[in-house]
């Protein structure tokens, strides 16, 4: 990958500016009680799609378009990747504007309602089963059937970037910010915050937060070398049960300062937390970040770190799929 820097991130604003959302940073009293820190919540499941993919998605999309304008030649076939969901619905929606058919290949056990609304988008949806072996190999096959061009959604450096965006307005509207803790899957949120972060407030925190049952960015960390989840099990949190890649683990490697792991459990009381505090429909990957603050673990960062972002980073929330709210005991003590 070419090197990554907080130009590209600059560059992607640029892009994004007057087609996304600057969403709301929030508070709440509550939690910041419970947290024993002033907690800043960036709403990107305010954003258009439902969640922050829209950022990488539409960056790349508008790369690509910018890149056939300057050579003279016809836009792509057609756009293809791989998601959980939201990256599907964002690449859908950036490549529906541009008049570029979309084909999105989506594990079967992906939620309902992020299926639907991928077809709402007009893209087509490719089922595949759930894991990062059969997304990648699926994705390529058509590719080659359509003569598109793959969008990955975490280790294509324009998507990088564009997630990058979250961070420059984070600390524009926050200059206080002491740390942001963010949910990671595949690696390009974060990725591209800490890029942003580090190059304008290296003094900031950059945290990722992640599900124990598939804990490869803490297990990577760990040991200093890419370590994925060859058989990872299964999460609430689906949009983050992939694992990081080539690209986006040397940014983790370098510039995010510690990865932090939750149990099922607390993402669900997390997640309890914000829905019945915050009134927020976040989906439960959201928690994620919530959910490390409350821990244990995290009583071990300085209290100097008083100023908490936690990047709540989507809300497309499958409802008919929330029998585990009956099983949550005890719910938001």
């Amino acid at each position: 990958m070419a090197a990554l820097g907080l130009g590209e991130v600059r560059d992607a604003e640029r892009r994004l500016r007057g087609r996304i959302h600057r969403t709301p940073l929030l508070t709440c009293a509550g939690l910041d009680r419970m947290a024993g820190r002033r907690l800043l919540f960036k709403c990107e499941l305010l954003q258009r799609t439902g969640s922050f993919k829209i950022r990488g998605a539409l960056n790349a999309v508008r790369s690509l378009v910018e890149q056939s304008e300057r050579a003279g030649r016809a836009l792509p076939r057609a756009l293809v990747t791989h998601s959980s969901g939201n990256h599907g619905q964002a690449l859908a929606c950036a490549a529906q504007a541009e008049g570029i058919p979309a084909y999105i290949v989506v594990p079967r056990t992906a939620p309902q309602c992020k299926q639907d609304a991928i077809c709402a988008y007009g893209a087509t949806v490719v089922p595949c089963d759930p894991n990062d072996k059969s997304r990648a190999e699926t994705a390529s096959a058509v590719v080659q059937e359509t003569g598109g061009v793959l969008v990955h959604p975490n280790q294509e450096p324009a998507v990088i970037a564009g997630q990058g965006t979250i961070a420059l307005e984070v600390l524009e509207q926050a200059p206080q910010v002491n740390a942001v803790v963010v949910p990671v899957g595949g690696g390009g949120m974060v990725a591209g915050i800490a890029v942003a972060i580090k190059a304008l407030r290296p003094d900031v925190k950059v945290f990722a937060a992640e599900p124990s049952n598939v804990d490869d960015c803490y297990q990577s960390k760990v040991r200093g070398e890419l370590t994925p989840n060859l058989h990872p099990r299964d999460t609430i949190a689906d949009a983050v049960k992939t694992s990081i890649g080539p690209n986006t683990w040397p940014i983790i490697r370098d510039l995010v300062d510690d990865v932090l792991i939750v149990s099922e459990e607390e993402i669900k009381r997390a997640t309890w937390l914000v829905w019945e505090r915050m009134k927020l429909l976040i989906e439960p990957t959201a928690g994620v970040g919530l959910a490390a603050v409350l821990s244990e673990q995290f009583q071990a960062v300085p209290w100097d770190v008083q100023n908490v972002c936690i990047v709540l980073c989507g809300g497309n929330v499958d409802l008919r799929s929330l029998t585990w709210l009956t099983d949550l005991s005890g719910k938001a003590e």
